[in-house]
């Protein structure tokens, strides 16, 4: 039930060339299969691909790391097609402080040129794996709306990476989507129902700002196998989590999700919202022509 998804190219400490190298290839890999992908630089592109039955791809960026230091590679970065880049990946950087770190130093002078710049080339700014203090700073300083791109409630579900209810609601306030993840870790204890859960945390926010400001994005990956190795690698960016065989909710399960929503009394329109109107919004508000 797909009809656009979201690439991630890089994250955490990668570097600039790491980031474009994956850019490259993938973009080489859609341009060969034009007949069954469409890449979405322009917000109407979504819609384009659907209408012609093939499956649109934008790409994504985890942390400012992807810039290293120089602001200039983020209007590249939007002319390849990506369309938000996250501030953080879990700890700090250039341009502000990640979830995990124990002190949040806020939006760094770096951070706060990268949002204007993000601004500017029409690029859409992201507080997922970002620390609390520096997500009120960019939101501050963003004259566009904030994403949290994929991260779920933390009332419902007490962990580093989910975010407060004052968090959702400044989020919501500004004109921005929280976006639920099918992460097991970040949705309940182990062993919990994920459709369930995920249902739990949309209706959470939906409760706290309307269907107006929440999406869902599972943060699905394709390759498990690669992500135990990343995580047991990298035991400082997820120190919390068990890297042996981490639940995540594959794109399958929208059916279910579907199914308790409407069970709840979503409407078809609360829907639609939920499942890919508010990041349609989202892009006509933030993107420029790429």
């Amino acid at each position: 039930g797909f009809t656009t998804i979201s690439l991630n190219i890089g994250c955490c400490g990668q570097t600039p060339e790491e980031h474009l190298r994956v850019l490259a290839w993938f973009r080489h890999w859609i341009g060969a299969r034009e007949d069954r992908y469409q890449l979405v630089l322009r917000p109407g592109d979504a819609a384009m691909a659907r209408a012609s039955g093939k499956l649109g791809v934008l790409f994504d960026i985890e942390g400012a790391t992807a810039i290293g230091d120089q602001i200039s590679l983020i209007q590249l970065y939007r002319e390849l097609g990506v369309g938000w880049m996250l501030i953080a990946y879990n700890r700090a950087n250039l341009a502000g402080s990640g979830c995990y770190d124990e002190e949040d130093g806020g939006l760094t002078a770096f951070g706060r040129d990268m949002v204007k710049e993000m601004n500017r080339v029409g690029m859409t700014v992201c507080g997922s794996h970002t620390g609390a203090r520096t997500v009120r700073d960019a939101m501050d300083a963003s004259a566009a709306p904030v994403i949290f791109s994929h991260s779920n409630c933390a009332s419902v579900y007490a962990h580093k990476r989910n975010i407060s209810d004052e968090m959702i609601k400044l989020c919501a306030a500004q004109g921005g989507v929280i976006g639920v993840n099918g992460i097991g870790d970040f949705l309940g204890p182990p062993g919990a129902d994920l459709a369930e859960m995920i249902v739990r945390h949309i209706d959470h926010a939906v409760q706290l700002v309307g269907p107006t400001h929440v999406g869902l994005a599972l943060d699905y990956v394709y390759d498990k196998q690669e992500l135990i190795d990343f995580l047991t690698q990298n035991r400082h960016l997820f120190p919390d989590v068990n890297p042996n065989d981490p639940p995540i909710a594959a794109p399958g399960i929208l059916r279910d999700v579907l199914s308790r929503l409407i069970a709840l009394g979503y409407l078809d329109q609360d829907l639609g919202m939920i499942l890919g109107g508010n990041w349609s919004r989202i892009a006509e508000q933030t993107w420029r022509s790429a």
